[in-house]
């Protein structure tokens, strides 16, 4: 008999795609458990020539949370906001136009 929740989780390995984080085209729209039932929805990948600012600013006025921009080394901008807003986002981008659906990929639990 085996405990099957204490199982470690990857959210990165369900992509079915190669390590490498940053394919090309893609905007991968991801959420990190934090303490509790707390989460973290985090937004990778997004255009260049979008302002990262006013999008967040946008994603938190429409979704009534908190959230904030984030500099990585790897992966450049990432966008965090609190709370599980997967499906809002990516409806939020596909039906604003900046994205089309195909392009957006949604990862976790």
């Amino acid at each position: 008999m085996s405990i099957q929740n204490l199982a470690s989780y990857d959210p990165f390995a369900d992509t079915g795609e190669d390590t490498d984080l940053k394919v090309a085209g893609y905007i991968h729209i991801r959420i990190q458990q934090r303490n509790g039932r707390k989460t973290l929805t985090t937004v990778q990948g997004l255009p260049a020539d979008l302002d990262q600012k006013r999008v967040l600013k946008a994603f938190k006025k429409e979704f009534a949370c908190n959230g904030t921009l984030v500099q990585d080394e790897d992966l450049g901008e990432v966008i965090q906001l609190q709370g599980d807003h997967r499906l809002k986002i990516h409806t939020f981008l596909s039906s604003q136009g900046i994205v089309p659906k195909d392009k957006i990929k949604i990862h976790g639990f």
